[in-house]
């Protein structure tokens, strides 16, 4: 992971345009290719990202100081550097992903041995299914045919469909599973993650934990 801490300025050309102007900001260059840029405040949020596959180029010459973030659409993340303050490497090695507290690690073992859960027709083909950034939850197939990988949380926010577009990204590389979809599992997702995972083409589905383990409610009924 590369770390910069520069006075910048940034200018988004995609789908729409943004602009962010001069202030000293963070910007991380990560090893799966993505570029976001942070300021001191919004917690882990950046203000402006390049999600992987794209590619970083720095400029020289008349355009030193210019880096140029291309994605796979064409889409463009110019960052016009001011002053560098700091710019450090720093090799992380392979993350052992985050460890599932007991109520999620339950909702993957409940959910991959109930897997119609998802719907008619759905077959396991294994959890914990290994890629380079980590484990996917579960993969599976539809009742057509396709693959379908599975991100599950107690409690769905963006993080969480930022890690299943990661993975998914990965998946959808290797012939024999592709395409490959997602579907973002939760006991309760959030109104901002729903919005991005829809975004994205990433099937929401709230899980159920009592049914699942197949306690009945107990609240009165009228049918």
């Amino acid at each position: 992971m590369r770390l910069v801490i520069a006075r910048c300025s940034v200018d988004y050309a995609g789908r729409l345009t943004a602009h962010l102007p001069s202030a000293p900001r963070l910007i991380l260059v990560k090893a799966d290719g993505s570029v976001s840029i942070h300021a001191d405040d919004r917690a882990y949020k950046p203000l402006n990202w390049m999600s992987p596959p794209c590619s970083l180029k720095e400029g020289t010459g008349d355009d030193e100081g210019v880096w140029t973030v291309v994605n796979k659409a064409g889409e463009k993340l110019i960052i016009t550097m001011e002053e560098i303050l700091h710019d450090s490497s720093h090799e992380l090695g392979v993350d052992p992903g985050l460890i599932k507290d007991g109520v999620e690690a339950h909702l993957q073992e409940l959910l991959a041995d109930r897997i119609e859960t998802l719907g008619d027709g759905y077959t396991l083909i294994r959890r914990e299914y290994m890629t380079a950034i980590g484990p996917v939850d579960i993969l599976c197939r539809d009742a057509d045919g396709s693959t379908v990988a599975v991100e599950i949380k107690r409690r769905g926010e963006i993080d969480g469909v930022e890690q299943l577009t990661r993975y998914l990204e990965l998946l959808n590389r290797d012939p024999h599973l592709a395409p490959v979809r997602g579907v973002f599992a939760a006991q309760e997702i959030k109104p901002q993650a729903r919005v991005l995972a829809t975004d994205r083409g990433i099937n929401c589905h709230i899980l159920d934990y009592d049914a699942m383990r197949g306690i009945e409610d107990d609240k009165l009924r009228l049918f």
